[in-house]
């Protein structure tokens, strides 16, 4: 794949992964088969004719329980033994983004963790854009390796939709071929 089309597949798994969907986007789903195909393999029809009010309450519902209530795709809560967020540059993840110049202000952003699975996803993005190959090699092996693909496979399985159960496995596959990709 190339660093195009890899930069925009973080670009979405970090858009998709950072809070919930409105109207707008989840009609921008439906117009875009391309996406919905890759996303939901079988799945296509369900989001396609399912009525749009219908489909944003059941994907935010699932969304709030997947994300927000049973598990925070937040790197530090899921490794750490005591589920603490670590912050600032106690962060290894903050630390990694300061070394490699990526500034990061979360005063504007509703995630207020520098290691949620939408930045890290966002970084990688922005690594690509900029050709670090050794960066990138090195965070997916620090970071998103050691814990998103486990993550989200676990939570697939909780998904009460198909858009966030099939999303979250494309995502874990994803991180993994990606990575297999850059060796």
């Amino acid at each position: 794949m190339n660093a195009k089309n890899r930069a925009q597949m973080y670009a979405f798994l970090s858009k998709m992964f950072a809070t919930v969907l409105d109207e707008k986007l989840i009609g921008e789903l439906k117009n875009d088969r391309a996406i919905l195909e890759l996303v939901l393999d079988d799945e296509v029809e369900w989001f396609v004719t399912t009525p749009l009010s219908e489909l944003e309450e059941a994907l935010n519902v699932d969304f709030s329980s997947l994300f927000l209530m049973h598990s925070l795709p937040i790197e530090s809560s899921i490794l750490d033994d005591k589920e603490e967020v670590l912050v600032g540059l106690q962060n290894p993840v903050m630390q990694f983004y300061f070394e490699h110049g990526y500034e990061l202000n979360l005063t504007k952003s509703e995630l207020q963790a520098p290691d949620h699975l939408s930045l890290e996803c966002a970084f990688m993005q922005n690594l690509i854009l900029k050709n670090e190959v050794e960066a990138q090699r090195a965070f997916l092996q620090k970071h998103l390796l050691n814990w998103a693909p486990m993550y989200l496979l676990g939570i697939a399985n909780m998904a009460q939709t198909p858009f966030y159960r099939e999303l979250c496995a494309l995502g874990a596959e994803y991180i993994i071929a990606d990575y297999e990709g850059l060796c």
